[in-house]
C-alpha cells in the first residue's frame, strides 16, 4: 500500500514537514483547524476545518485512504489529539506526534507555574499592570475577570469585534518573532508581566528570551495531558518512521 500522510498542523514544524514531504514526493495532506483567518499556504494540498470529533475522522481517514497520520498541532490543542488517537485506533492508521520540547526554567526566572487559563487569570489579582496576553485570541474574554490591568495583545489578525476589556492594546503580527523584535515590544509597551502557554520548540521561544533578558515575571500555563502515542521531536524522524512503516 502506497503512503498517504495527513499531517494535523499549524505549527513552525508542521510547514517544516510540509516542505519536507513535499521535496521527498511523499503524498500527504495539509490540515488547518480553522483559527486563523489567513492560514499559510503550504507546499501540499491543504483543508481547513475540524473533522467533526473522533467519528468524523474515521470517516476522512478512510474515505481519503490516508495511511499515516502526524499530529503536529499545538501542544495544548489536546482534543484534536485525543481525536486522533482514537480515530487513528479505530482506523488502524499509524499516528505520530511531531512534538516540541518544553521550555525548562532557568536559574533566575520569575516563573508562577499555572495548570490551566483559569489559573493564569486568578495568578493576576492585585495592583493594575501591564500585561502581555502572548496566547492568541481564544482566551482573551477570560480576562475581563480582571479588569484593574491594561493587556497587550498580540494577534495574528486583527479581530472583528473589540475585546471586552476595560484597556488594552492590540498588536497584529504573525510569528515567528525575534528576540530583539520582543525586547523592543515589551519596552515600548512597558509590559510588566507575560502570560504565555508553555509552547515549547524554538517558533515561539523569543518571548521567554525576552522576559529573561527583562527580568520580567512570567505566568507560564504548563501542558494538558496528552495520550501516549509514537513521538519524534525532528522532522527527520518523522520522515524515518515514514520510510521504515
Amino acid at each position: 500500500m502506497s503512503t498517504h500522510l495527513l499531517i494535523l498542523g499549524g505549527t513552525t514544524e508542521a510547514s517544516a514537514l510540509a516542505r519536507a514531504v513535499a521535496e521527498a514526493g511523499i503524498p500527504a495532506t495539509f490540515s488547518y483547524a480553522g483559527r486563523v483567518d489567513s492560514p499559510k499556504t503550504q507546499p501540499i494540498p491543504q483543508r481547513v476545518g475540524g473533522f467533526g470529533g473522533v467519528a468524523g475522522l474515521v470517516a476522512y481517514l478512510c474515505e481519503h485512504n490516508i495511511t499515516h497520520v502526524v499530529d503536529a498541532t499545538h501542544p495544548f490543542a489536546a482534543q484534536m489529539s485525543w481525536n486522533a488517537f482514537h480515530a487513528c485506533a479505530e482506523a488502524s492508521v499509524e499516528l505520530m506526534a511531531l512534538t516540541r520540547p518544553a521550555w525548562a526554567r532557568e536559574a533566575g526566572d520569575q516563573w508562577t507555574h499555572v495548570p490551566d487559563i483559569a489559573g493564569a487569570v486568578a495568578a493576576l489579582e492585585g495592583s493594575p499592570k501591564r500585561i502581555m496576553l502572548a496566547l492568541g485570541r481564544m482566551h482573551v474574554e477570560d480576562f475581563a475577570a480582571q479588569p484593574q490591568h491594561h493587556y497587550v495583545l498580540r494577534l495574528v489578525d486583527a479581530p472583528s469585534v473589540a475585546p471586552s476589556l476595560p484597556r488594552h492594546s492590540v498588536v497584529v503580527a504573525r510569528g515567528p518573532f525575534d528576540v530583539a523584535g520582543d525586547i523592543a515590544l515589551f519596552k515600548d509597551q512597558a509590559v510588566d508581566i507575560v502570560v504565555c502557554k508553555n509552547a515549547g520548540g524554538i517558533g515561539a521561544e523569543a518571548k521567554i528570551h525576552a522576559a529573561r533578558a527583562l527580568g520580567l515575571p512570567v505566568v507560564m500555563i504548563d501542558r494538558p495531558a496528552l495520550p501516549a502515542r509514537r513521538e519524534g521531536a525532528t522532522v527527520e524522524a518523522v520522515l524515518e518512521w515514514l520510510a521504515q512503516s
